[in-house]
């Protein structure tokens, strides 16, 4: 079978990159970039006037003293910035697909390696694009709107906040639209399916940011609530399956789908069920249906309760089917961090994790229930079927707990140094006065210790202290500016290595690219597949896990840990 498709396509959008990497690096856009970037764009402004002024007075003192002036640069703004990274990823990728375009308007395909790779790439670079698109165009476009429209008394709220209309949800959106209004052009079919590659490896690459120490405190927690609402999930659907005789493969791998990591967790689970290719449809089909529904719900919810990082990042991991659908949720909620996507994919990878133990209970249960079931090789079905992109991320989580990317026992990507705490970032002499003043509110001698320590050094001093200074700032009533100085305290201490942030920005692109591609892979035909019995015992399984993880983390996780 030949993959490749004779098409000007890939050329066309990689010639398009470059023009706009040429443009950005020219100048020529710094209008339209600048009406798009409007927060990055105001503080340009503000640099530029500093430092106007200061060159001023500089050049008047060395005209005083009849020297020449010297010639500074203007310090880069965070729109310098995003400019230079536009134009250097426009440069890269997009000179990489006019290449490999040119190749494939001169080559002539013949079976192989050669033309499975290059088949793909007019597909990848179709996904790509859009996300392109979506993070430097659509995104700052919709949060313009939100703004305008409270600012200008429309509204009470930002709608695009609310609704989280943010570079995750549009691209999801766009590829629905795509993929159903317009179709996928012939010669981007194949590389449109690679999506899943971008959202598995992303995955994979958050193992950079974790550490042991982090894990610690998060893991335990994550154990216990997968392990109540995975193996609690698979026992009410087998239950109701049975019930409405839903027949014991169906509800088999249904039970596997929506207890554990949605599609994948029923493809592993399909051998050891015998399930008819049907019965896989209609699962993925009910999957599919829910969690496109929670990418958008379940964002909403959280920022209607003020939810933090830690809060939704472990709803999200326990409540969502699907592992991408986790990602969109959890990036849904926070585009621009990456702290809510790390506390998903903790609690989403422990639920992974239980997918061996769920595939022996099944096999039992199905060999047990169904007449005449043919026993399987349950050794062999788990080797072949356990997600390899999960060993990925535990290397490199090992790699970053020894300090491969950072001092060892770093904390959410950043890592603890007081010592390089500078001298300007120390707390004020209102501020230590204000935190003196609450010293009575501490509820116990560690919180009383912590803030006569820094009281006395202006800064912090170790982990300990931070941690339990925390939980100082969530005293009720207390000062405003003794809150406001713990938070400074803290965010002063922490830093974060230029490696790890290397990678939250590449682990954010294909997080994008990936889930733009998955939004092309959403039709209206595969959500109709849902109906019926799967439907109703899916839609009433995974009611009853976000409801029942939605209180259990308002009631019990703490949002700093």
């Amino acid at each position: 079978m030949i993959y490749t498709k004779k098409s000007p396509a890939l050329l066309i959008i990689g010639t398009l990159m470059l023009l706009w990497g040429w443009l950005n690096a020219g100048g020529n856009v710094d209008g339209v970039q600048a009406w798009l970037q409007k927060s990055a764009y105001s503080d340009h402004m503000k640099v530029k006037e500093k430092f106007d002024a200061e060159q001023r007075v500089a050049g008047e003192i060395a005209a005083a003293e009849n020297k020449p002036a010297a010639v500074v640069k203007m310090p880069a703004s965070r729109f310098d910035k995003m400019k230079d990274s536009q134009t250097q990823l426009s440069y890269i990728i997009g000179g990489t697909f006019a290449v490999l375009g040119l190749l494939i308007l001169l080559w002539t395909p013949k079976q192989g390696s050669l033309d499975y790779y290059l088949g793909v790439a007019p597909g990848m670079a179709f996904i790509v694009g859009i996300a392109f698109a979506v993070r430097w165009g659509l995104d700052p476009v919709f949060a313009n709107w939100g703004k305008a429209v409270k600012d200008a008394g429309i509204l009470s709220w930002d709608f695009a906040h609310i609704f989280n209309l943010n570079y995750v949800v549009l691209g999801i959106v766009l590829g629905i639209i795509i993929v159903n209004v317009f179709n996928i052009p012939d010669w981007a079919a194949n590389g449109v399916r690679t999506a899943r590659f971008f959202l598995k490896t992303g995955v994979i690459l958050l193992g950079v940011l974790y550490s042991a120490a982090e894990l610690a405190q998060l893991g335990g927690l994550s154990v216990i609530m997968i392990g109540v609402f995975v193996l609690g999930s698979v026992g009410v659907v087998l239950f109701m399956g049975r019930r409405m005789n839903a027949g014991n493969s169906m509800t088999g791998i249904l039970a596997a789908g929506v207890g554990v990591c949605g599609v994948s967790a029923s493809v592993a689970a399909a051998p050891v069920v015998q399930a008819k290719a049907v019965e896989i449809a209609y699962t993925i089909g009910t999957i599919l249906v829910w969690g496109v529904g929670c990418m958008f719900i379940f964002p909403t919810i959280g920022h209607l309760l003020n939810m933090g990082p830690v809060q939704f990042g472990a709803w999200a991991g326990t409540g969502i089917l699907n592992s991408a659908q986790v990602a969109g949720a959890a990036l849904a909620f926070d585009p621009n961090g990456i702290e809510t996507l790390k506390v998903a994919e903790i609690f989403n990878i422990t639920r992974v994790l239980f997918l061996p133990i769920i595939v022996v209970w099944l096999a039992a249960w199905y060999v047990k229930h169904e007449e005449g079931a043919e026993r399987v090789d349950l050794k062999q079905v788990l080797f072949a079927k356990f997600p390899v992109f999960v060993l990925g991320f535990l290397g490199l989580f090992i790699l970053s707990s020894l300090g491969l990317f950072a001092p060892a026992g770093h904390y959410q990507g950043k890592y603890f140094g007081p010592g390089e705490v500078k001298e300007d970032q120390f707390l004020k002499g209102k501020e230590t006065r204000a935190l003196e003043a609450e010293l009575p509110k501490a509820r116990n001698p560690a919180e009383t210790l912590a803030l006569q320590d820094l009281i006395a050094n202006r800064k912090l001093s170790n982990r300990e202290q931070d941690n339990t200074l925390k939980g100082v700032a969530t005293i009720k009533d207390l000062d405003p500016l003794a809150k406001s100085a713990i938070e400074k305290a803290s965010k002063a201490a922490w830093h974060t290595s230029k490696i790890i942030s290397a990678f939250r920005d590449w682990i954010a692109w294909l997080f994008a690219i990936g889930l733009t591609g998955l939004g092309m892979q959403i039709t209206v035909k595969a959500l109709k597949q849902a109906g019926g019995k799967p439907l109703i015992i899916g839609g009433i399984v995974g009611t009853i896990k976000a409801l029942g993880s939605l209180a259990v983390v308002l009631l019990f996780v703490r949002e700093f840990v």
